[in-house]
């Protein structure tokens, strides 16, 4: 879920945007004889069988891979157990199969991964900003794979502090990620979260920033971020049950042992989260509650942390709301009565919805996203026709929407923790664009560049080219399809093309820029996005249409998207390759059941194959808060449409595309077993000699590793998998 607020402190992540190398050495123009990976020999492994019988409903589905499953117990103990040991040889050697088979692109390999980091800035920075009297930055330094973060006092010019160096942090482990960070109302002290395993679970901890020392207070099992309240010395706090949702919110006092934390809300109903937040104005502590279809918040005055937080308006089925503060009013965005969202706002005083006053209505063809509040203005993001707009709306005077000048493109509000000012900051990025960040005068309409991304070597933006266009579905619906290639590139029905796409949970995938994939387009390849049903691009009625007992749409989106992509000649009828991950990992697992001719290639990350059995079993992570997403399979309707379409139930003896899929051994959202048993019934069943492979990164999680440069080597993994099959070797790279 998206959470519509500011928060009280936040760092904007720095998007680095990489330059290729792009003049060939005089040994790539060398002839070589191409290897395929289908004429490695290598014997894949064959997992053990042993049939489960799963009934519900009067049907049996058998699982002979069922046995893979372990639990967290098992994973962590010292002394491996029979079943664990067994499960963890077989993902080594299909570790070791992979890199069998991917041997003779080992070189190439490294030559993508030294182009793609070749691209970063090593001691790039963030744009800073400004809260409470000190300027936030974030940097990196050169050859270090995590970041730096610090502040000035009052100027740029000022001494700088050191708030966190997080390569010093992450020198003892093999995975470190330091997030939520949050300063303390009077400056003085630093709260943050750590997870050291790759499943999201965080452990908050504090730095005294006058003296530079770690205070002794820890806070096990929590999502990351505490909030402060005014007096300084109390923070409000989430935890996680034993399934990582998210469901209870505890108080906590400096100095004292986070076992006798008071707890200050326990969210009862296991399909919903919760969680904490502080408005903008500095004036109340937040809780929410939220599931796909219902979100309910208490507020509390942030003076006031020993009050009782009281409900803003009670949650109701289909009721959808988010809150923040300005003066003697809160503002609501909501879908009462309203598909697309509308902008609503009441006094402090009388919060239900039979008091709110609508300010913005709904409207069919515009999604309200978000909201921004200032002293003097309101600034609306929106969608429409599946592009962001940003919109000015002055508390008094005439309202205005920010111009820009690419066709598809993506531009978001940053960090505006500024309440009197007439700058706005934003971000904005396309296809051929660096991310760039502008200072904006809400009431000037001037735009300032404060930065946009370097990329490091030759990269022009006008060697590249982008295209947007609609591919009517089988249905009649008419999908966006955002594409990129480098000018020269023969549209003539030649060209391979990576074909990319998300599609669930109302997530939409935006035209941006990146530098990674100029490895793929500088030789030869398209890559294009399918804002396909299941996301929000085209608004609310978007996801829901692809989404519960329309959940096919999502798939046959894809399909047609692909077809016509071949039909009109951006792609070779023999080069068109897909790519998703984690939700988008189960669209490709659907793709290749429904039609796996199409594909040349496939990498499915991360893929949430395995819909039914996980859908049944409520003890695994969210589960429970999907119901609403997927729909509830003890429900005998749902039941039969999942097990339609989901992937491992859907596996057939026929043939399949080459495929490369990868997971986590740590994953807390799509357990390692989900693509570990699917990649073992594909081997046991397809009936083609093409590649399958799947290769499970044994220290890491639903994110990949952490580090600034260490994920990089997996891209360059994918993209010569790709690349290999596409017949082109590491020297073809265009002029």
């Amino acid at each position: 879920m998206k959470v519509f607020s500011v928060l009280n402190f936040c760092f904007l992540a720095v998007l680095f945007i990489f330059s290729c190398n792009s003049e060939p050495s005089d040994s790539d123009a060398v002839e070589t004889k191409k290897i395929s990976m289908n004429e490695i020999k290598a014997e894949p492994p064959l997992a053990r069988k042993e049939p489960k019988e799963l009934t519900i409903h009067g049907d049996t589905r058998i699982d002979n891979y069922y046995w893979m499953k372990l639990t967290d117990e098992q994973k962590k103990a010292e002394k491996l157990d029979a079943q664990t040991q067994e499960v963890v040889d077989y993902l080594n050697a299909e570790n070791d199969f992979t890199k069998a088979k991917l041997k003779h692109t080992e070189a190439f390999q490294e030559k993508l991964y030294n182009e793609i980091v070749g691209r970063i800035k090593q001691d790039d920075q963030s744009v800073p900003y400004k809260d409470n009297g000190y300027f936030y930055i974030t940097r990196y330094e050169e050859g270090n794979e995590y970041p730096i973060f610090s502040r000035k006092k009052g100027t740029l010019d000022a001494e700088e502090e050191i708030m966190l160096n997080v390569n010093d942090l992450a020198k003892d482990y093999s995975y470190y990620n330091a997030a939520g960070l949050s300063v303390s109302p009077n400056n003085k002290i630093l709260a943050f979260g750590e997870d050291t395993l790759s499943r999201r679970i965080y452990t908050v901890r504090f730095k005294n920033l006058e003296t530079g020392e770690m205070i002794k207070d820890i806070i096990p099992n929590t999502t990351g971020r505490a909030v402060w309240a005014n007096d300084n010395k109390t923070l409000f706090y989430s935890v996680k049950d034993a399934s990582l949702r998210s469901y209870k919110i505890f108080k906590h006092v400096l100095g004292q042992d986070a076992a006798k934390d008071e707890e200050i809300y326990h969210e009862k109903d296991e399909t919903f989260g919760t969680f904490v937040y502080k408005t903008k104005s500095d004036k109340y502590i937040v809780v929410g509650s939220y599931q796909t279809l219902s979100s309910e918040y208490r507020i509390l005055d942030a003076d006031n942390p020993n009050g009782q937080f009281k409900v803003f308006q009670p949650r109701e089925r289909n009721l959808e709301y988010n809150i923040d503060h300005y003066q003697d009013k809160f503002y609501i965005r909501t879908n009462l009565e309203a598909k697309n969202f509308r902008l609503m706002e009441t006094p402090v005083t009388a919060t239900t919805k039979d008091n709110w006053k609508e300010v913005i209505p709904n409207r069919e063809d515009v999604l309200l996203e978000d909201m921004d509040i200032f002293k003097d203005y309101l600034v609306l993001s929106e969608r429409k026709a599946g592009i962001t707009n940003l919109r000015v709306m002055p508390w008094k005077g005439e309202e205005h929407y920010i111009q820009f000048k690419d066709q598809a493109y993506l531009t978001y509000t940053s960090v505006n923790m500024d309440f009197d000012t007439e700058i706005l900051r934003l971000g904005y990025t396309s296809m051929t664009t660096p991310n760039s960040i502008f200072d904006y005068n809400m009431k000037s309409k001037e735009m300032k560049l404060l930065k946009e991304a370097e990329v490091l070597g030759d990269f022009d933006s006008n060697n590249y080219k982008s295209e947007r266009f609609f591919v009517a579905a089988r249905d009649g619906q008419k999908v966006p399809v955002s594409l990129v290639y480098r000018k020269g590139t023969k549209l003539d029905g030649t060209a391979p093309l990576l074909l990319y796409a998300y599609g669930s949970y109302g997530n939409s995938m935006d035209p941006y820029f990146s530098s990674v994939r100029l490895s793929l387009l500088d030789r030869g390849f398209i890559y294009a996005i399918a804002h396909i049903r299941g996301g929000e691009e085209m608004g609310r009625w978007w996801y829901e249409d692809g989404k519960l007992l329309k959940k096919k749409n999502t798939f046959t989106d894809f399909i047609d998207c692909g077809k016509h992509l071949v039909k009109n000649k951006y792609a070779a009828e023999d080069k068109l390759f897909a790519m998703g991950g984690s939700a988008g990992g189960l669209l490709m697992g659907a793709v290749v059941n429904m039609e796996p001719e199409m594909w040349a290639g496939v990498v499915a990350a991360v893929p949430f194959v395995d819909v039914v059995t996980t859908m049944l079993d409520e003890s695994i992570p969210l589960t429970t808060g999907e119901f609403d997403e997927w729909g509830n399979p003890k429900d005998k309707v749902y039941y039969d449409y999942i097990k339609s379409y989901s992937p491992y139930d859907n596996v057939e003896a026929k043939n399949y595309p080459n495929m490369l899929v990868t997971t986590g051994y740590h994953d807390s959202q799509v357990q390692y077993w989900e693509p570990a048993k699917w990649v073992a019934k594909l081997r046991d069943m397809k009936t083609d000699n093409n590649t399958l492979l799947l290769r499970t990164n044994m220290e890491a999680g639903h994110g990949g590793v952490s580090g600034r440069f260490a994920r990089f080597k997996e891209t360059a993994l994918e993209y010569a998998f790709f690349l290999d099959l596409a017949g082109i070797n590491e020297g073809a790279v265009m002029n």
